[in-house]
């Protein structure tokens, strides 16, 4: 209908000068402890004036960074694990009931990334210091897989919006058991949302330290907040290193999955 109308070319200037403007803005700040790392000034300095591989030799040759390293990572996994199912059943679950009772459903298991994360870290800390969990690594993967399900909730529940129940019921009356189901009809088409879920709960975990800072201590201190305590009490240039890494890690996580053409694809 709007074959007729020329394209503003000032309009698609404006456009395109808007979106670099915001990506710089969004991405720019996490891209400037890039060349921090490579400085060898005992300090945080940009731009560097020499450049060294000081500080990641400072990371991989501290037992205590990679303690932190370690148990972020194990965490991580272990909140993917809980997070990932337990979302994935709520979404499925959740398209059984009328809207009413869906969106009450939804409304709960979204309140964690609702409530501010300091209040959510008080509660968790008084909850898991009942159960003597406080300072240990279950109590530290309950409280990230809390943090994690939301996310994962909203991609499975977009999956679900694209899924056809009938295939199910076609099956169910072919006399196939609920798990046969699940592997051979459901997971097939969701696999792409599982991984995004999977990987965005994985990251939720790693990147977390409200909680971590209440709940995780000794030899179960998390990476983010063995670096917040680097930060408060020195500035330590090993922090732009390790945030380096994980901004390579992140970055070529997202590559592979859109690679394998996963995103939030259910097909």
């Amino acid at each position: 209908m709007l074959t007729g109308f020329g394209e503003s070319r000032l309009l698609s200037v404006a456009g395109w000068t808007f979106a670099i403007v915001l990506i710089v803005f969004l991405v720019g700040p996490s891209l400037i402890v890039i060349p921090m790392s490579f400085s060898d000034a005992d300090f945080l300095q940009f731009p560097p004036e020499h450049l060294s591989l000081r500080w990641y030799g400072e990371f991989w040759g501290s037992i205590a960074w990679l303690q932190a390293a370690r148990t972020s990572f194990a965490v991580a996994v272990l909140t993917v694990l809980l997070s990932v199912p337990a979302g994935t059943l709520a979404a499925h679950g959740a398209r059984r009931f009328p809207v009413k009772v869906r969106v009450a459903i939804g409304a709960m298991l979204l309140l964690p990334a609702i409530i501010p994360s300091i209040l959510i870290a008080i509660g968790l800390f008084f909850l898991l210091a009942q159960v003597g969990l406080v300072g240990s690594l279950a109590g530290l993967v309950l409280g990230h897989t809390a943090l994690a399900l939301p996310v994962v909730y909203i991609i499975m529940s977009a999956a679900f919006a694209d899924f056809d129940p009938n295939q199910e019921r076609a099956a169910q009356s072919l006399g196939a058991g609920r798990l046969t189901i699940w592997r051979q009809v459901i997971l097939p088409q969701i696999r792409g949302a599982l991984v995004a879920a999977g990987l965005l709960a994985f990251v939720t975990s790693l990147d977390e330290v409200v909680v971590a800072m209440f709940i995780s201590g000794g030899a179960n201190a998390t990476l983010p907040k063995v670096m917040f305590t680097a930060l408060r009490d020195k500035v330590d240039p090993t922090v732009a290193a390790i945030s380096t890494m994980l901004i390579a890690l992140a970055v070529g996580a997202v590559a592979a999955l859109i690679r394998r053409g996963g995103g939030l694809r259910t097909g």
